[in-house]
């Protein structure tokens, strides 16, 4: 079954709805943490989500993947322009609702099925909560809301062939990095050249990553043919060359490994254990043949454990720590 959510995204709803997404920063202005704002990252594919702007809920979105690290998006402009650059964004598909619904005008009802804490909007008068961006609310409450109205269930549930994708978004923000990085007065050309082959994991980068690593973390292969220099912090959240080049800032994975490593289905911990997101079913774990991980994850036997390495050094391990917070889907 899926979750239901509400956001208040007055300030950016146009933007949001035409973008099929949302986004918020990471934390508040004065750094700390935000219910709403780490709702982000606890929803899920298939989840449901009212938009309510203006007094009215007059949007369903269905989440298309899990949230990840970007940027403010450009079309902001000077919209939350105190907000911190590096935020969640959360690709989501948009229908209308039509005609869109005022909760206000429902309250009496609607109020005793809001949450009591985190609520989106006040459960006595009706008016949005400040602070509150994508909230949790129960079943009930979205069936009230798009009761009063319709849109097409089957249009939110199969719709969307052209939403956001973390593929498509990802290659967009390193396509416009690199643009960045060709036109930078400040890098010869050959930081240039070496920088942007880091990017694929290629040249200096790769050398790098192979003076520390071995082999497969998750699988133990060691033929360098079937090994990608994978980043830790990812190569478009770096901030400097150096971090781009470090070998510490990289793995020899194999391509399904690196691609759930990079999409932060799996993570490590600084002794060489394997983390596991609680949100890759079984199922899919069995398809890819790691068995291995679903086991682990279910607490077996040592005996059925994964291949095991040695324990990461303290250059790496800076870098995991960014990983397991900010890639991992914990």
């Amino acid at each position: 079954m899926p979750n239901y959510w509400w956001v208040n995204h007055k300030q950016t709803l146009r933007q949001e709805i035409d973008g099929q997404y949302l986004w918020s920063p990471k934390t508040e202005r004065n750094g700390a943490r935000s219910q709403f704002y780490d709702n982000m990252r606890r929803a899920s594919p298939g989840d449901v989500v009212m938009s309510y702007a203006n007094g009215q809920v007059a949007w369903v979105g269905r989440v298309a993947e899990f949230a990840f690290t970007a940027p403010k998006p450009a079309e902001f402009g000077n919209v939350g322009s105190y907000w911190d650059h590096e935020g969640w964004l959360l690709p989501v598909y948009w229908t209308p609702l039509s005609p869109p619904v005022r909760p206000k005008a429902m309250i009496q009802r609607l109020g005793p099925l809001l949450p009591q804490k985190y609520s989106p909007i006040s459960a006595l008068t009706g008016n949005g909560n400040q602070k509150a961006y994508l909230a949790s609310v129960p079943s009930e409450v979205f069936d009230m809301v798009v009761a009063e109205a319709a849109f097409s269930a089957d249009v939110l549930a199969r719709g969307g062939g052209n939403s956001l994708t973390f593929d498509a978004v990802t290659e967009m923000l390193d396509d416009a990095i690199q643009k960045g990085l060709e036109v930078d007065a400040t890098l010869d050309s050959t930081i240039k050249e070496t920088v942007i082959q880091a990017r694929r994991g290629q040249g200096a980068f790769r050398k790098n990553v192979e003076a520390r690593e071995r082999a497969c973390r998750l699988t133990g292969i060691t033929n360098p043919a079937l090994l990608i220099a994978s980043h830790i912090k990812p190569w478009r959240v770096c901030r400097t060359a150096a971090e781009r080049l470090d070998g510490a800032n990289g793995l020899l994975l194999t391509p399904d490994a690196d691609h759930l490593f990079d999409r932060g289905f799996i993570s490590f911990g600084n002794d060489g254990d394997v983390l596991v997101s609680p949100r890759v079913p079984d199922d899919d774990l069995r398809r890819l043949g790691f068995e291995n991980l679903m086991r682990q994850r279910s607490g077996m036997s040592e005996s059925a454990a994964i291949w095991r390495m040695d324990a990461f050094g303290a250059a790496h391990s800076k870098y995991l720590g960014y990983h397991r917070t900010q890639v991992f889907i914990a």
